[in-house]
């Protein structure tokens, strides 16, 4: 089997790539990957190294929910399109939307990870205020979803809001993702620390939340730039995590091993987004044995159920209430962290992803033949 796949360099759709294309290529697949945005740096495609079968080709084409996009997607589109008449790869699977409408008779997965629309009604309460590009947006989502062979989301949530936005597919499918526990340690000794992955300026994510109440251990919040915030929190940059007693430690970007160390060695996890189909970070965490304090959102109760702990949606003080609740009772504490585990390892691993999508892969390819 050949899967043609694109993915982002900018968000956390590359990690559930780099799990899904080595899950095929392991199992004899071939793969074609596009990755759109930014050309990725050499540390950020070292997975692919290994990996016999993977043949890769970086762009930097615009992705849809960047303003200017529409010419973007035009010479993107012409650009798949004379791929997919080279190469004849048997499946294609678009990790954005807009993809969907590809003039070409290969069948067509497209997968739902965020839209602007959706994560605007979230974070704002609202869509977005009309304009000609916006008009542009939602009809170029429309037009791939409506034109897909099949649309996936990681989520009945997000699913829901696809529908709910644009329109309801013609055929479609929730695949939660997955991530492969071999990567991420849960037996290392615990510190009393809380960690959170995100960036300040992110109102999707939210993680500022943690810098408005005093907390009586320390919070590490990683991926985020060190900005003024105007409260009286102390906040250090560059602090390693569990070396003295800071409210809130904020730490630039860090590589996948800083990652997986720093998840290893906190006890709690902290998922603070009022937006998120999914939560990839939550999952690292989670392979890590972190106790998960997350925000009372649909999506994270779906996914969670009472492997979680939830504070209540988007308030500060709920989850400060939660952080010292956890730090006094550590029982507590360590019997949410194995839960999280738990419920990782039952439900999402990257095999299971892996062999749903190779089932809805080979079930258009069965179609495909039959209309043949």
């Amino acid at each position: 089997m050949h899967v043609l796949v694109t993915t982002d360099t900018l968000s956390g759709v590359w990690t559930y790539t780099q799990e899904l294309v080595t899950g095929l290529v392991n199992r004899g697949a071939r793969v074609t990957l596009v990755s759109l945005g930014d050309i990725p740096l050499p540390q950020q495609t070292s997975w692919m190294d290994s990996l016999q079968g993977l043949e890769y080709r970086p762009t930097g084409f615009r992705l849809d929910w960047m303003q200017e996009a529409e010419q973007d997607l035009k010479d993107s589109s012409a650009y798949l399109a004379a791929l997919v008449k080279e190469l004849k790869p048997d499946v294609l699977h678009f990790n954005q939307l807009c993809y969907g409408n590809l003039p070409v008779q290969t069948p067509r997965v497209v997968v739902a990870h965020g839209d602007l629309i959706s994560w605007s009604k979230e974070v704002h309460g609202q869509e977005p205020k009309a304009s000609r590009w916006m008009r542009w947006y939602r009809e170029a989502m429309t037009r791939g979803v409506w034109h897909a062979n099949a649309v996936v989301a990681p989520s009945v949530w997000m699913l829901d809001a696809v529908r709910s936005c644009y329109t309801h597919p013609r055929r479609d499918a929730v695949i939660y993702n997955g991530r492969n526990p071999v990567s991420f340690n849960p037996y290392v000794s615990k510190d009393d620390c809380v960690l959170a992955v995100g960036r300040m300026c992110d109102a999707g994510k939210q993680v500022g939340l943690l810098t408005q109440h005093t907390h009586p251990l320390p919070v590490c919040i990683v991926g985020s730039e060190a900005v003024l915030v105007a409260n009286e929190i102390p906040i250090r940059a560059d602090v390693k995590v569990a070396t003295e007693r800071v409210q809130v430690a904020i730490k630039g970007p860090q590589t996948p091993a800083q990652l997986r160390m720093l998840y290893s060695r906190a006890a709690i996890y902290a998922a603070t987004s009022r937006y998120e189909a999914f939560g990839m970070a939550l999952l690292e965490a989670a392979f890590s044995r972190c106790a998960i304090i997350a925000n009372d959102i649909p999506s994270f109760r779906e996914i969670w159920g009472d492997a979680a702990i939830y504070f209540q949606s988007n308030d500060a003080e709920s989850l400060a209430d939660v952080i010292q609740r956890l730090h006094e009772h550590r029982d507590l504490c360590r019997g949410y962290a194995s839960r999280a585990y738990q419920r990782a390892r039952d439900c999402f691993t990257a095999k299971r992803m892996v062999d749903e999508y190779e089932g809805l892969y080979h079930s258009l390819m069965g179609v495909k033949l039959a209309a043949a």
